[in-house]
């Protein structure tokens, strides 16, 4: 009998784990159940996944840089690769901006709806956490964030897993094993080869644990839904971030299918798992060793493009979210602040969210914080950023989910595309976990 397919283990996974979740909120004790008993499961799930990102971003960057042979094709590469995010995010959020332009959700919200959702949700402690947050990056320098590229202490950078401050070094340790030689160097890149490999072996066996992972993951989301009402009342916005979303990956899928000449079908079934994952995650950096294992070995992009794109694209590549900033400023001026809703307030949204992007954290709900330095950015009046957030807190989450699918679709596309353009990109080879096992068992 043919092996069912990983995609379709995870989905039944998701369907079981939202019908369990809905069971367990109408029964007595259930929500305890799910939060002691099934979600630690899906956090073990996502630490595992955190546990090897450090260790495959570096490994697999330091090794692709070493096998270029050339420090021209790393500039290439990189502008490459950031032209073409910058250019996606730009298209994200226009198209952001344009659906909730057309259909207006925020017009005709009931006062009724705003003031409960401003009594249960402006001083909640979610919303006060997102809006220091946002404080505290504001009030940094403007270029602090290029400041913080660049690590004093590389092991607090892997401790804390700061995304960027690893690439730079894994650039670093790439560049200078070009410059020392291939001789002195092959000890070193053989290491790292080495390590690699035992790293997606990694990603291969985590993956066996993903359908019954994602089943404590989605449960444990549901039973977080406790106010139905409110979730009705905006399912008209959520409907047009969600809307906004499918246009964005249709986008991604004309690219493929025009530039890298590649069937849609094809794609979305390659890359399917960790979409699944993103989702049931909402974070891109705990899916990305997922996201590198599913472009290199099922969409054949070679490890020195994805190992440099996917990483970047975890860290600076939002455009998920960027859409949802522009659908959500936009939206929350029309319920509480319409005087705002000018052209040039709507071009700066497009600037700062572009910017807002590239210093997104890859971690849930972090869209929320990048939302009030955009807001801000058009003096959106600060005693109503409390309600505007409160707007849009209860249906955040699973929001949240669904624009991460979008990042991690995003960046794989990018990978396509940069590997397409360096003649980087060829058959696919799918390992599997026991590829080796008769060897040793």
């Amino acid at each position: 009998m043919k092996k069912l397919a990983l995609h379709w283990k995870i989905i039944i996974g998701m369907i079981l784990g939202i019908i369990f979740g809905f069971i367990m909120n109408g029964v007595d004790g259930g929500k305890g159940l799910v939060t002691d008993w099934v979600s630690p499961f899906g956090t073990i799930f996502i630490n595992l996944l955190k546990l090897i990102a450090v260790p495959l971003i570096l490994a697999s960057l330091v090794k692709g840089i070493s096998d270029l042979k050339d420090i021209s094709k790393i500039k290439s590469m990189g502008f490459r690769t950031i032209g073409i995010y910058i250019g996606t995010t730009l298209v994200a959020i226009i198209i952001g901006l344009s659906i909730v332009n057309l259909i207006k959700p925020g017009d005709g919200m009931p006062q009724d709806t705003i003031e409960k959702i401003k009594v249960k949700y402006a001083n909640d402690a979610g919303v006060a956490d997102k809006l220091t947050k946002a404080a505290a990056q504001k009030d940094a320098g403007p270029l602090q964030a290029l400041v913080d590229i660049f690590p004093s202490n590389i092991f607090k950078s892997f401790a804390e897993a700061s995304m960027l401050q690893v690439i730079f070094f894994a650039l670093f340790v790439g560049i200078c094993l070009l410059l020392i030689g291939e001789k002195k160097a092959e000890p070193l890149v053989k290491f790292f080869d080495s390590l690699n490999e035992v790293v997606m072996k990694m990603v291969d066996l985590i993956m066996l644990f993903a359908p019954y992972a994602v089943f404590a993951l989605l449960a444990n989301v549901i039973i977080a839904f406790d106010d139905t009402e409110i979730l009705l009342k905006l399912l008209y916005y959520a409907l047009c971030v969600v809307g906004g979303l499918f246009l964005m990956i249709g986008f991604y899928l004309l690219l493929i299918s025009i530039y890298a000449k590649k069937s849609p079908l094809w794609f979305l079934s390659r890359i399917s798992p960790a979409q699944l994952l993103a989702f049931s995650t909402s974070s891109s950096a705990a899916t990305l060793p997922v996201t590198m294992e599913r472009v290199e070995e099922h969409l054949g992009v070679d490890k020195e493009v994805s190992g440099f794109v996917l990483p970047v694209g975890a860290t600076v590549n939002m455009d998920g979210t960027s859409l949802y900033q522009g659908i959500a400023a936009v939206f929350i001026m029309q319920v509480i602040w319409p005087e705002g809703l000018g052209f040039a307030n709507q071009l700066t949204i497009i600037l700062t969210a572009l910017l807002a992007s590239i210093g997104s954290a890859a971690v849930p709900s972090a869209g929320m914080v990048m939302l009030v330095i955009v807001l801000e950015s058009i003096d959106f009046p600060s005693e109503l950023l409390p309600i505007g957030l409160a707007l849009i807190f209860a249906v955040d989450r699973p929001l949240d989910m669904c624009r991460t699918v979008v990042n991690v679709t995003g960046d794989a596309t990018v990978s396509m595309m940069v590997a397409k353009s360096l003649d980087k990109l060829h058959d696919p080879k799918p390992k599997e976990w026991d590829d080796h096992y008769d060897e040793v068992k």
